[in-house]
């Protein structure tokens, strides 16, 4: 005989079933899943302190980050997420970025402070005291970028010339005689250091140009030499054979510095009136110190210059400790020049017609380097100072 038992009853076995089975399952599962490794008697192994440090929310380093599921947030509720300072879902903390700012570079007067940054423009000075004495030794600023060929006020691009307009032109002469220093990878700096290795002909190895600065100067200094120029090229009509007016050459001069121009961007002239490289800086070549430093001269008295920059360099002196030589880089009117192999210690001028003299090195001569020889103060201007490695 069956017996029915009571709805009541019937629905409690059933959920009575389920029980049984549910707590079944869970045990297979639990028997299929291995047992968590114990640490050996006498042993311990802790929780890294990195790994609990990692775990925990980025914000309040109180409680465990929020696992969602799927991933793990880097903060523990929304509440910490939204006093983060960069609401991302990174599970690290953001890391810290290497600046890649460039070295602050030196002042251009004192070499010893950084250069005052505005928060637009690096100037050239690192403050007021610096740049009012700057200006007081006729320093002109330098550009704190420079283009490739750029002006070497401003550092904006130009089309011939050192100066990209007639008002930064201005500025310079103002201050002149000046010296501005052209940066490393001017097409200035370049052809002036390509010249300086090219004519490096003795057997010495060639020394590494370090600083190069454009001699500015005064402009009725500047008018003289261009009158003069001029008067040569009426003569000679160089010009229509493709020379240049007045055939101008570019010819080097070694001298002795008593003071350090231009050691470490130092382009203030000194007041020694011994210093001669400062001297000629100041107010070109002059004939009445011919023989001051030799004594004498083999074509006479005249002004010396060379096309080879080692033999130039036999003549540059250092009075004072310094790890650099200057030599300087001369505009000169060449205009007709007299071929010459022997010595003639008595000239005054070149030869009847001529502009210059070429001493050139001849079998049996006693030259073993070219020497140009000009008569006339104005023939010659410095253009250039080259710093090279001693």
């Amino acid at each position: 005989m069956s017996t029915t038992l009571p709805p009541m009853h019937a629905a409690l076995s059933v959920l009575g079933t389920m029980a049984g089975q549910y707590l079944a399952s869970q045990a297979q599962a639990a028997q299929a899943q291995p047992a968590a490794q114990q640490p050996a008697v006498g042993t311990s192994h802790p929780v890294p302190q990195a790994a609990q440090t990692n775990n925990l929310c980025d914000v309040c380093h109180a409680k465990p980050k929020y696992f969602d599921g799927t991933k793990t947030h880097s903060s523990c509720s929304k509440t910490c997420a939204a006093k983060m300072p960069n609401r991302g879902t990174t599970n690290n903390p953001p890391q810290k970025r290497k600046s890649t700012k460039p070295a602050p570079q030196l002042c251009d007067y004192c070499h010893k402070q950084p250069k005052y940054n505005d928060g637009t423009t690096t100037h050239s000075f690192c403050g007021k005291t610096c740049a009012k004495n700057a200006k007081a030794a006729g320093i002109a600023s330098a550009p704190a970028k420079p283009a490739k060929n750029g002006c070497l006020i401003c550092g904006s691009p130009k089309k011939k010339g050192h100066f990209c307009s007639q008002t930064c032109h201005s500025k310079a002469t103002k201050k002149a005689p000046v010296l501005l220093e052209v940066p490393q990878g001017h097409d200035t700096f370049g052809s002036v250091s390509d010249q300086f290795k090219a004519s490096w002909r003795h057997q010495t190895s060639c020394p590494t140009v370090r600083r190069v600065y454009k001699v500015i100067g005064h402009p009725t200094s500047i008018a003289k030499y261009e009158a003069y120029r001029a008067q040569v090229e009426a003569r000679g009509n160089f010009a229509a054979t493709g020379r240049s007016p007045g055939n101008e050459n570019r010819r080097w001069h070694g001298t002795t510095r008593e003071c350090l121009l231009g050691d470490n961007g130092n382009s203030s002239l000194c007041s020694s009136q011994s210093c001669s490289l400062c001297g000629i800086l100041r107010t070109s070549y002059s004939l009445s110190l011919f023989g001051k430093k030799t004594g004498w001269g083999r074509f006479g008295a005249g002004i010396y210059t060379s096309s080879t920059s080692s033999k130039s360099n036999d003549y540059s002196n250092n009075v004072k400790p310094s790890k650099l030589k200057a030599v300087l880089l001369n505009k000169v009117v060449v205009g007709r020049g007299y071929k010459m192999m022997q010595d003639n210690t008595s000239l005054t001028a070149p030869p009847p017609g001529y502009d210059s003299v070429l001493a050139e090195v001849a079998t049996g001569g006693s030259l073993n380097y070219d020497e140009l020889v000009c008569y006339t103060e104005n023939a010659i201007r410095p253009s250039y100072l080259v710093m090279y490695d001693a």
